[in-house]
């Protein structure tokens, strides 16, 4: 007779590839259904991007079998709750579950770029998405996302109004390019540009999120210092070429999130135009800007490598149109950007159980 107790058991041969704990521990097995030989359960993963979804369902319908009965019927939903740190005060952020910066030492890396592909590609998976353009002085996602006509409506937060964000593609979306004309300049001295990062972040209401992703500006200035020092991030991307000159500022960014005043965890690297194909000679690969210098930094600095982008025409024609790469589902590069996207995921949801573990 198949029991509920015996499901429980066997399930406890399944680990977690990346919390190295099995699933029944962290309690990942929920609604369990017993029907003579049919077993039916539901796997809570980490993040609706997990990239390792097929691997753990196998691994949950092998350990029935096997521990259990080799003729049951299995029947197993996978679902996903993300993990996160929910801040305390009651901001307009309490209920975002994770802040993720995209940061670059140098620009002209594609880093706006990067940000945009992540953050539908985490949408399209079916997290709950948003995206704060902090390139205070270069503001680019409401070109990438098509929408650089509209403007945020107006909402009411505690007794204040506010901003509502501009959805596109699935994606919560507020920048300062919004508030600013085509061609004017947005002239700010530090401390009010500091201000302004704060008012995207604080004065828009975001309600329900499991990623917010942060496209920063360049470099290791006011606004990143402000971003660190005022919004609880859980970690940052960082993304470069491997040109030596690029790898050189890329260390400087990685430098400044471990500070000790800072400490906010890297949580991967992006080598972004790591190669050059031609679309006539699919199966040529130039190294245009040197070979797997970022792969070398982050063997290194032991840092993940979470992707690496070739640099493809329609990626750029794509974010001009407004409409990311990503969306292209089935080419070479929207893959490559979903599975830039799972890894993140991943490496979230590992720095989140790393920091449960911690305030244990």
């Amino acid at each position: 007779m198949i029991t509920t107790e015996k499901v429980l058991e066997a399930l406890k041969h399944v680990d977690d590839p990346d919390l190295k704990k099995d699933l029944v521990t962290l309690n990942m097995i929920k609604d369990i259904v017993i029907d003579g030989s049919s077993v039916s359960f539901t796997v809570v993963l980490t993040t609706p991007a997990c990239p390792m979804k097929d691997f753990i369902h196998n691994a949950c319908m092998n350990a029935i079998l096997h521990y259990v009965d080799k003729n049951a019927t299995v029947k197993i939903n996978m679902t996903a709750h993300v993990t996160g740190k929910k801040p305390k005060d009651e901001t307009t952020l309490k209920d975002v579950k994770n802040i993720i910066a995209v940061a670059s030492g140098k620009g002209g890396v594609g880093k706006s770029t990067i940000a945009a592909n992540l953050a539908v590609a985490l949408s399209k998976q079916g997290a709950k998405v948003g995206l704060v353009d902090a390139d205070i002085y270069g503001p680019s996602q409401h070109i990438m996302f098509g929408v650089e006509r509209d403007m945020p409506g107006p909402a009411e937060f505690n007794g204040r109004r506010i901003m509502n964000p501009i959805i596109s593609h699935g994606v919560k979306l507020n920048s300062i390019g919004f508030l600013a004309g085509p061609g004017q300049v947005v002239a700010l001295r530090g401390p009010m540009a500091s201000k302004a990062l704060s008012q995207l972040f604080y004065d828009t209401v975001w309600g329900e999120l499991d990623y917010l992703i942060v496209d920063l500006p360049p470099g290791t200035g006011d606004i990143q210092i402000t971003l660190c020092s005022q919004i609880p991030l859980t970690g940052a991307v960082v993304v470069c070429t491997p040109q030596a000159v690029a790898i050189s500022d890329a260390r400087k960014g990685i430098s400044l999130f471990q500070l000790e005043q800072i400490k906010v965890p890297v949580l991967g690297l992006v080598e972004n135009m790591a190669w050059f194909t031609p679309e006539e000679l699919p199966d040529n690969k130039y190294y245009i800007f040197g070979k797997d210098g970022i792969k070398h930094l982050s063997e290194e600095l032991n840092i993940p490598l979470v992707a690496q982008i070739p640099l493809v025409q329609s990626v750029r024609e794509a974010a001009d149109a407004g409409n990311p790469a990503v969306l292209q589902q089935t080419t070479e590069q929207a893959l490559t950007f979903i599975e830039m996207a799972q890894n993140v995921a991943q490496q979230i949801a590992i720095q989140n159980s790393k920091q449960i573990l911690t305030e244990a």
